[in-house]
């Protein structure tokens, strides 16, 4: 499983396609579909991917996990879906910005036993407590990662100044989150400060040349209003599906969180476990727009003031969030060499272990 390349107005594994100009994307055993008029059909054991009636791409459905289609206009038939099911891919559908609207999936595997765990320890407030501590112990840690490494890069000293103060409250904030109740509204009220905080400092992670062309003024989505709440938002979407994938292949059950209350139709344990990873999305973020690997065309506003990414530039920040995942880090626990990718899944194993009352739960600390 490589990192792959644009190709065209798609991404291909370079192995596999490298002799093709496809109009969709297989990264890490993902499909993505990001080109409006495509259509998908069943072709025995394989997709069949057209654009005008005219195939640009087959391929085995044995050699993916997943499938990622955004906006409304790309087609995907009935047999399509029966197919994926059956073989164990997922099918996803995000809007055009990123936001996740539907997931299509066979009936899940996981074990019932774990899951019953899961929902006791989520109707204990200890034990409630005690994960959305870690979590949110997670986040800040590698939110402090996060400012120091902007810290060191800032090109003007005042910009260093500010960035290290806020990574000296937030450490402040790990020590308050350690020694407060086992109140879980307590410990959001302290992952809130410490969001809000950053966010008021988040345009200091860019060079200087780039505040004015990139205004950010906090966050928002649903729809986002500037340029960098676009580009978080789609970062965003594309983690907390891997969260989802992660959970579900251990057999949790990504709606019923700790850190986040129940709520219809929201997979509040990916977002739990996503929180120790958004820096991981937003140093990404600053990266693509640091390098101008992005640049202010590559948004275009709709009607309303709603800010939405170009064809071209989904494309890109898809290759480069597949070229991270498959970089290497020692993890932190173990020791050993693991790609960006599979630290979902390891956090979602020790989740489950944690669950099971087999030891507490360690979040990802990047360093």
């Amino acid at each position: 499983r490589l990192p792959g390349k644009a190709v065209g107005s798609l991404i291909t594994t370079p192995q596999v396609f490298a002799q093709q100009k496809p109009m969709a994307q297989t990264l890490h055993n993902t499909l993505y579909l990001l080109t409006p008029g495509l259509s998908v059909h069943r072709d025995g054991l394989a997709l069949r991917i057209e654009q005008d009636r005219q195939l640009k791409l087959s391929l085995p459905i044995h050699n993916l996990e997943s499938v990622f289609v955004f906006g409304a206009d790309i087609y995907l038939s009935p047999a399509v879906l029966r197919l994926c099911w059956e073989n164990g891919a997922s099918v996803c559908f995000f809007t055009d910005w990123g936001r996740l609207e539907a997931r299509v999936e066979g009936v899940p595997r996981g074990s019932v036993l774990l899951r019953r765990a899961q929902h006791r320890a989520a109707d204990s407030a200890p034990a409630t407590a005690a994960l959305a501590r870690a979590f949110v112990a997670g986040k800040l840690h590698n939110t402090r990662w996060l400012l120091a490494r902007s810290a060191r890069d800032a090109a003007v000293e005042t910009d260093a100044a500010t960035l290290r103060t806020v990574t000296d409250v937030l450490a402040h904030l790990l020590r308050e989150l350690e020694k407060s109740p086992d109140d879980p509204d307590v410990i959001r009220g302290v992952e809130g400060r410490a969001a809000a905080l950053h966010f008021e400092v988040f345009s200091l992670h860019l060079k200087p040349a780039l505040r004015a062309v990139f205004p950010f003024d906090g966050r928002n989505r649903r729809p986002p209003r500037d340029a960098i709440n676009c580009l978080l938002s789609f970062l965003y979407a594309l983690l907390r599906h891997d969260c989802v994938s992660a959970l579900t292949a251990v057999g949790l059950d990504p709606f019923v969180g700790f850190l986040h209350v129940d709520r219809a139709g929201r997979e509040s344990l990916a977002l739990d476990l996503m929180e120790e990873f958004r820096p991981w999305a937003e140093r990404l973020a600053c990266t693509l727009l640091n390098r101008g690997e992005l640049k202010a065309g590559d948004f275009k506003v709709r009607d309303g003031g709603a800010f939405e990414l170009t064809d071209a530039a989904r494309k890109a920040i898809v290759a480069a969030y597949q070229q991270r995942k498959a970089e290497e880090l020692v993890h932190p626990l173990f020791r050993e060499k693991v790609r960006h990718g599979q630290l979902a899944f390891i956090q979602a194993r020790l989740l489950a272990r944690a669950i099971r009352g087999e030891g507490p739960y360690t979040p990802q600390l990047f360093s």
